[in-house]
């Protein structure tokens, strides 16, 4: 068992390098991002091992998608409800113990298309489980003055597996292949599942969940509606969750624009990853910056700043031949979206109470994974009617005018609360 937080005597990374609880959360939510991102594409590599439905050879891919994008959208805020009545740490390592272990049975199980499908739609369900737990999870292991350093680290994690891990899938799986075993890829992906849950069971979780208490029962219908009541009323917490489905949407929508972008700057179609990468270390940069000094900004209104820049680097990105520069504007939009996301995520933690964290989290991971889908789906057919560069500054001019919307919207709430 890992021991509790140490005093806090200062603020920022410092603190949080010494809180070995956290440092396993972190690390647990880093091994299950990557392991997410690897499985989805080892289910795309499986399919070469199953025999085609008739008439479904060139759907079979889709179709998997849909198995694995569905429960996000139907479960994100069942999953909260959960959260809140029972243990986060026994939802944190069941989640991934079943995950991993699904994983490794791949192998065993039947090779036909339904079953692939029905392990899919299971692990993807499980998945959003987990997500709101460990949105909860980390007010119960860091003190209220390191929130802001603690989501730095947590939003770099979960933007970058968003935009690298896609990337990096591909290589892992094929260095697994050459384990000497048929079963490399899928020893793999478990593997990083089932270390993570060992690292969550390590964690000292001070709480008290809703099922543990005399007479309390699980009533879903009724949290549900409690969880839309809270968010309705809490307006301030709505609007930093819509501030942060924006962001997650213009990330979506570039993860389809940068193979583009890439013969743009002088890349190989092919070499897109280098755009994301920088935009991952601009955010890893503003992370840092708001992780050290976040106390210093707290009267900025840094979202504003974060959407002006992003809208800017999107606006200009087109116009721009030259390699160097591609890539700064690229780690630009990065340190735009680390002040959004950052400070936003931030604030959900602090003005919400503990008893509505997981309601209010699957609500965002509702929102957030729909936000994903709608982007993936229109920016292809959008890009191929109007070109790339309209597609780029039709988004710049959107995402600075909802920047400067939901300032202004945090604004009027803020004077309405004091």
């Amino acid at each position: 068992m890992l021991p509790t937080e140490p005093p806090s005597s200062s603020n920022g990374f410092q603190t949080l390098l010494k809180n070995k609880p956290f440092l396993a959360l972190w690390i647990g939510q880093l091994l299950s991002q990557v392991a997410d991102k690897v499985f989805f594409i080892l289910l795309i590599a499986l399919l070469e091992n199953y025999q085609p439905i008739a008439g479904m050879k060139n759907s079979m891919r889709s179709t998997l998608m849909i198995a694995f994008t569905l429960p996000a959208i139907f479960f994100g805020s069942a999953g909260g409800i959960f959260v809140d009545r029972f243990s986060k740490k026994q939802v944190l390592v069941a989640s991934d113990v079943i995950r991993g272990l699904l994983t490794l049975a791949i192998p065993w199980l039947p090779r036909q298309f339904g079953v692939l499908l029905v392990v899919t739609f299971v692990i993807s369900t499980v998945t959003q489980f987990f997500a709101p737990a460990e949105q909860a999870a980390i007010p119960l292991l860091v003190k209220r003055e390191n929130l802001m350093a603690a989501n730095a680290l947590f939003t770099t994690t979960m933007m970058g597996a968003l935009i690298v891990g896609f990337a990096v899938g591909e290589p892992l799986l094929s260095w697994a292949k050459d384990w000497g075993t048929d079963y490399g890829r899928e020893i793999l992906v478990g593997g990083l599942y089932l270390v993570a849950a060992g690292l969550m069971q390590l964690i000292p979780f001070k709480e008290k969940p809703l099922a543990s208490l005399e007479g309390a029962r699980v009533h879903p219908w009724s949290d549900f509606k409690a969880g839309l009541r809270y968010l309705q009323k809490n307006r301030l917490v709505w609007n930093a969750m819509l501030q942060l489905t924006i962001l997650y949407s213009v990330f979506a929508a570039l993860t389809v624009l940068t193979i583009d972008l890439a013969a743009e700057i002088g890349l190989k179609s092919t070499q897109f990853g280098f755009i994301l990468a920088a935009s991952g270390v601009g955010m890893v940069f503003g992370a840092a910056i708001l992780g050290h000094w976040g106390d210093r900004f707290h009267h900025k209104p840094l979202p504003l700043i974060g959407f002006l820049s992003m809208a800017f680097v999107l606006g200009v990105f087109t116009f721009v031949n030259q390699l160097w520069l591609g890539l700064g504007l690229s780690a630009l939009l990065g340190v735009g979206a680390s002040l959004i996301g950052v400070p936003m995520q931030t604030l959900i933690q602090e003005q919400t109470p503990p008893q509505m964290h997981g309601k209010v989290f699957g609500f965002q991971n509702n929102a957030v994974n729909i936000a994903l889908s709608l982007p993936l789906a229109i920016t292809g057919p959008l890009t191929d009617a109007l070109g790339l560069r309209s597609v780029l500054v039709g988004m710049s001019i959107l995402v600075g005018v909802m920047g400067i919307w939901a300032w202004q919207n945090t604004r009027r709430v803020l004077k309405d609360v004091i």
